[in-house]
């Protein structure tokens, strides 16, 4: 059902079945290297190109989220994913693979909640009884097409974020009021917001605006106070873009107290890896999402979460052509089913 103007409320409370969540070695040794499904030892995962193993990524994830919600790839209707590559060929050669019928998508880094919220749209109207949805990124293949290949060595200012690793997968179906599982309930979609900004290492600064246009206009249109949610987060604005959201959305009025406001990019890495501003790339929040928070969601940490992807829709040829970087982001709200008693 739409609400308000740009808003979807999802009545029978889609389903997250299952995720799988795959990582690299860089995030092996992170913060949240216990909430992935499986993480590779290097880079190159046994293949002859970055771009292959960032495909590798996705296949993986896909296969474990299908075994952990026993279900065969047949019975799946729809994947909708997207990457970060040119023309998001690692997940069109991944789709290839699976013989899933296949959307794919582009929203950058907010690829995650963007397919999450299309995902459950079509469940929510029986459109389909099992859909996969995911983002996917690999740090030495997106380094090299938006900014310089990470052989180089390039020394990078500190606003500058490091692409994550990792490909999160989560298999969305009709709710089973009696299963104790995540549930989407509300999604709001964005609109691209262009503030000038033409610092491609900046990528925080420049997607703050548009998350918090987003998230304003969740409030606004489902008229909820920000105390529903235990935690806002955000995709991938790392130290700089996020303290930026927090400033703009307490100047709007929408009061937010710090701990409840979050980011998955600041969320991945410890304090002492040289990540800059924090982590980035489509997989960050679908990495965190699908792994990390689910289990906190699970555990009774969180009730009720709004997850704001973000992104930056540039594109070497944009950055080249001296354009300014517009920015998107996507919201979807998650609760876990109310237990039946």
């Amino acid at each position: 059902m739409l609400k308000g103007h740009q808003s979807w409320v999802f009545a029978n409370r889609p389903m997250i079945s299952a995720t799988g969540v795959t990582g690299g070695p860089f995030e092996a040794n992170g913060k949240l290297a216990n909430d992935f499904d499986l993480l590779y030892e290097d880079l190159w995962m046994g293949k002859e190109s970055y771009e292959k193993a960032h495909r590798l990524l996705l296949e993986e994830a896909i296969k474990m989220a299908l075994k952990k919600g026993e279900v065969q790839k047949e019975q799946v209707q729809f994947l909708f994913a997207g990457d970060l590559i040119n023309q998001i060929t690692p997940t069109s050669f991944a789709a290839r693979t699976m013989q899933i019928p296949y959307f794919g998508l582009f929203g950058a880094c907010s690829t995650s909640m963007e397919g999450l919220a299309l995902s459950s749209f079509v469940v929510n109207y029986q459109g389909a009884k099992y859909v996969l949805t995911g983002a996917s990124s690999h740090n030495a293949a997106v380094e090299k097409q938006f900014r310089y290949p990470t052989e180089y060595g390039g020394q990078k200012p500190p606003t500058a974020q490091w692409t994550i690793t990792g490909a999160g997968v989560a298999l969305v179906q009709p709710n089973e009021p009696e299963k104790m599982h995540p549930v989407t309930t509300s999604a709001t979609i964005g609109k691209v917001i262009d503030m000038g900004l033409t610092d491609p290492f900046n990528m925080g600064g420049a997607m703050a605006p548009a998350a918090a246009d987003t998230i304003m206009a969740h409030f606004r249109d489902l008229q909820l106070d920000p105390s529903y949610y235990d935690l806002i987060v955000t995709g991938d604005l790392g130290r700089v873009g996020h303290d930026t959201a927090f400033e703009l959305l307490n100047k709007s009025g929408l009061k937010l107290e710090r701990k409840q406001f979050q980011d998955c990019g600041l969320l991945m890495y410890k304090d002492d890896q040289p990540v800059q501003s924090g982590g980035s790339g489509a997989g960050c929040s679908a990495t965190v999402l699908y792994g990390h928070l689910l289990n906190q969601l699970k555990k009774g940490t969180y009730k009720r979460m709004l997850v704001v992807a973000t992104g930056a829709l540039l594109s070497p040829l944009s950055f080249q052509q001296s354009e300014s970087i517009p920015c998107i982001a996507h919201a979807v709200s998650i609760e876990m089913n109310e237990e039946k008693g």
